[in-house]
């Protein structure tokens, strides 16, 4: 059983931005981004470097919105789709800032602000720090499956990896928004091959996170649960589940979710297929659609589960099952 860790003094997300591609700039929440670029290159010449150059332009955005300068930042944590995260660590290293690289695949936004909150809370030593997570279409496409240029057929099944960028700074200092618990995901075998099926491989992470944090806390208590990007099959998928197996509980929590990577795209007009995904999926929406919320005081308290489908271009083509995790954080108003 995951143990959740309440705390007894939250940390507070400070600011937030959130940049994107094309695509998003189409989809329902493109007007609620702070950058968007049409080209998808940000002034870079290859796919690679553009995601490095969005997760730097997302922690300046990030850092401007709270009058901050780089030193003003203790430690940072990202991460990405790209082999070695070498997107985060190549578009960051300017900025000077202690460096942590993560990888949770499409779990590493939560993953992030649980590493950060934990940290912020445990040490004396850091008092503000940032998190910052990314994906880009045509770097992750010609990585873990085909080249765009190529014109390969896509699965229904299939999701579309967002071209976005979160960034999050934490700290101790009181603002309107919170960080109240957290819980670290179990790895779960998803039992699914295909890489083209992701929702499906992360459901039972998905559920085994809830249903673990939800068996001590009452569902009914919060505004929204959140997944990552479970899409259209895997949140189905999640739904039966809970309803299935928790009863009213599971009822609650089923009438109480959203998908991330069903809310970055007008799936009616943009041929998205199963839905979204990506690292930059889930920290896009938190930031541009969920957080605004929840300083209005729209949402009272939320949970955030990004799930990640743990695979590699190896494990994949060796015929491995795609492994999912789910890491979970609460997030309040500060009213609360």
């Amino acid at each position: 059983m995951q143990k959740i860790t309440y705390l007894d003094k939250p940390v507070y997300i400070e600011s937030f931005s959130a940049v994107g591609g094309l695509e998003e700039s189409r989809g329902p929440l493109g007007d609620k981004f702070d950058l968007i670029d049409e080209k998808d290159l940000f002034g870079m010449k290859t796919w690679e470097r553009a995601e490095g150059e969005m997760s730097r332009l997302a922690l300046n955005i990030a850092l401007n919105k709270n009058k901050l300068s780089p030193d003003d930042l203790d430690i940072l944590v990202a991460g990405d789709l790209q082999n070695q995260c070498v997107a985060s660590s190549g578009g960051l290293f300017t900025f000077g800032i202690p460096f942590l690289g993560l990888y949770g695949a499409c779990s590493t936004c939560t993953e992030g602000l649980l590493v950060l909150t934990a940290m912020l809370t445990a040490s004396k030593n850091y008092s503000r720090g940032a998190s910052v997570t990314s994906s880009h279409n045509c770097a992750a496409e010609r990585q873990f499956r085909t080249p765009i240029e190529y014109g390969a057929q896509r699965t229904p099944t299939s999701q579309w990896t967002a071209t976005a960028a979160g960034a999050f700074i934490l700290g101790k200092e009181k603002s309107d928004i919170k960080i109240t618990s957290f819980m670290p995901g179990r790895v779960i075998d998803g039992y699914v091959k295909d890489q083209s099926n992701m929702g499906s491989a992360m459901a039972l992470a998905a559920y085994d996170s809830i249903a673990a944090y939800f068996s001590e806390n009452d569902p009914s208590r919060f505004d929204l649960i959140l997944t990552g990007d479970l899409g259209s099959v895997g949140s189905s998928i999640l739904e039966e589940m809970l309803c299935e197996k928790l009863g009213e509980n599971g009822r609650t929590i089923s009438s109480l979710h959203k998908d991330a990577g069903l809310l970055l795209y007008d799936l009616k007009n943009q041929d998205m297929h199963a839905g979204g995904s990506g690292c930059g999926c889930s920290a896009s929406v938190l930031s541009s659609l969920i957080l605004p919320k929840v300083k209005s005081g729209e949402y009272k308290r939320i949970a955030l589960l990004s799930t990640g489908a743990l695979m590699s271009t190896g494990s994949v083509g060796q015929g491995d099952h795609i492994l999912g995790v789910a890491p979970l954080i609460v997030i309040e108003g500060e009213d609360l």
